[in-house]
């Protein structure tokens, strides 16, 4: 015995095994071709391209090693001067300004309001 849910009557009902396999009318895809190439090109492997233009850029991986590796005593998310130390203090004191500003809430939600 088979059931599917109707959404006429919002239960669930007695159904022929098609009907209960294949649900508020949907029907199984019988298309076994292959959909149409979007673009009219192949596309080409990366082993198949020279070295040359696979970077095409100065590998800048080996300098930030140095740099981060660098014994000066500073935290890595500072290592990297006045931009790192101004996106630390700006999120600093956004957090800081949202506890505040929760705080002050949570203290304004406790409190009850005058019966006038």
């Amino acid at each position: 015995m088979y059931y599917k849910f109707s959404g006429v009557t919002q239960r669930l009902v007695e159904a022929a095994a098609s009907a209960a396999y294949n649900p508020q009318g949907l029907k199984p895809i019988v298309s076994t071709e292959s959909p149409p190439l979007s673009f009219g090109t192949t596309s080409k492997l990366a082993s198949d391209l020279p070295a040359t233009d696979s970077f095409l850029g100065k590998n800048k991986v080996p300098d930030l090693q140095k740099l981060f590796q660098k014994a000066d005593g500073l935290p890595v998310h500072l290592k990297r001067g006045v931009p790192d130390k101004l996106l630390y203090r700006t999120t600093m004191a956004l957090t800081i300004g949202g506890t505040i500003y929760c705080l002050i809430a949570l203290y304004m939600a406790s409190q009850p309001r005058n019966q006038k």
